[in-house]
């Protein structure tokens, strides 16, 4: 009697490639191009990924010729790090307050080393907060101008990027000439689309929910919102009863807008003929410092005018936002009531935080102080929603 294989695959059990992980019928190796990329990238990737079928630090890892990747957990990772050489233009991609734009940043200040975690959202924020040297890097970020491609697994975000985007959209900013950046892009698409279409071959995997879209999502907020701009602004308070208040003591009285990509925000408080009550503070929690440096209307209007690019498109969801934008004069931006889209089929939207609560997204931070700053990050966070939507829901 001939003895088994102990090697040979069980019957039910695929082949995979061990390069990207995929079953052999749908090995995808030949379309990974190699990238001469610059910057050197160093992947530290948590332990936990390192055998999942969808991971992209893998195809990413096989596409940059100048690059790196560590798996280990917390603990060896740090020990790793702790023991390398990092050049002195390092930099971490990573999140946060105080993290740079890498789309600003000038020739000098791009970075030669660019450090990169790869693991769920939960386990590089651990990473970052139980490996000390990581916190000593400098930290650069994205500004992504559409939702993730990745329809496989699930961001906490809808910007949040996968690790092959991430870092591909990092290297096209310090390294525009680099060639490859496209084909590599393309490869990953190729994984995702046959894995879609292919769902049920893969026990372990969780498709991305694709939501129904709403009926009439304006386009200039489909898919990229590279030239929107949110805004949210407070009304002056009232000298006397609603009935008898002016147009000018109902003009804006603090306005706070941000442009989704770069993050370009304009805050600003509005004097107003009507003075600030502790009521009205109270109300829109703000104090009467914030308005120590308050400035006219007009002064104001100009700042609004220059503050808008000739391709920007206002959005906007509280009612009262279509009065005071008026106080800004004419102008030719195309404007998006977000309030108006249909979110449900013959159901009128109602307040917005309870509207986010129905449809499960939680808001970053506020963006700007008080009630406004809180009010333009609920805004946001519907139009960054309904760019996902558009971009995955089927017709």
């Amino acid at each position: 009697m001939l003895a088994s294989n102990p090697n040979a695959p069980e019957p039910n059990q695929r082949q995979r490639c061990y390069a990207c992980f995929r079953p052999v019928d749908r090995c995808f190796c030949d379309r990974i191009p190699a990238v001469e990329n610059k910057t050197h990238v160093v992947i530290l990737q948590h332990f936990r990924e390192r055998f999942h079928p969808f991971n992209t630090a893998r195809i990413l890892r096989l596409a940059l010729q100048n690059s790196q990747m560590v798996v280990e957990g917390v603990e060896g990772l740090g020990n790793w790090f702790a023991t390398q050489h990092v050049t002195a233009n390092a930099a971490l991609l990573y999140p946060g307050k105080d993290s740079q734009l890498l789309e600003t940043l000038s020739e000098s200040e791009r970075p030669q080393q660019l450090v990169v975690l790869d693991g769920t959202w939960h386990h590089t924020k651990t990473l970052f907060r139980d490996i000390p040297k990581l916190q000593s890097l400098r930290k650069v970020r994205l500004a992504p101008a559409e939702p993730s491609r990745y329809g496989i697994r699930r961001e906490p975000h809808v910007l949040f990027l996968s690790t092959l985007e991430a870092t591909v959209a990092a290297l096209r900013c310090l390294e525009p000439d680099t060639k490859g950046f496209d084909q590599l892009v393309a490869a990953f698409h190729f994984m995702v689309e046959s894995q879609l279409a292919h769902p049920k071959s893969e026990g372990t995997v969780r498709r991305k929910l694709r939501p129904r879209a709403p009926l009439n999502i304006p386009k200039s907020l489909r898919q990229s919102l590279r030239d929107v701009v949110v805004f949210y602004a407070e009304t002056a308070p009232h000298s006397g009863e609603p009935a008898e208040a002016s147009e000018t003591e109902r003009a804006p009285a603090y306005w706070v807008a941000e442009r989704l990509v770069t993050g370009e925000r304009l805050e600003r408080a509005i004097a107003s003929t009507t003075p600030m009550t502790q009521s009205f503070l109270n109300h829109i929690d703000l104090t009467v410092l914030d308005f120590d440096n308050a400035i006219s209307l007009d002064e104001f209007r100009e700042q609004w005018n220059a503050f808008l690019r000739p391709t920007d498109t206002v959005a906007y969801y509280y009612s009262n936002c279509t009065r005071l934008m008026k106080f800004m004069g004419e102008t030719n931006h195309p404007v998006v009531y977000l309030k108006a889209i249909q979110l449900h089929r013959g159901r009128k939207n109602g307040e917005i935080d309870t509207l986010l609560s129905d449809l499960e997204i939680v808001p970053t931070e506020a963006r700007g102080k008080g009630r406004p700053g809180r009010r333009l990050s609920y805004s946001i966070a519907l139009v960054q929603y309904l760019a996902t939507c558009s971009l995955f829901a089927t017709d």
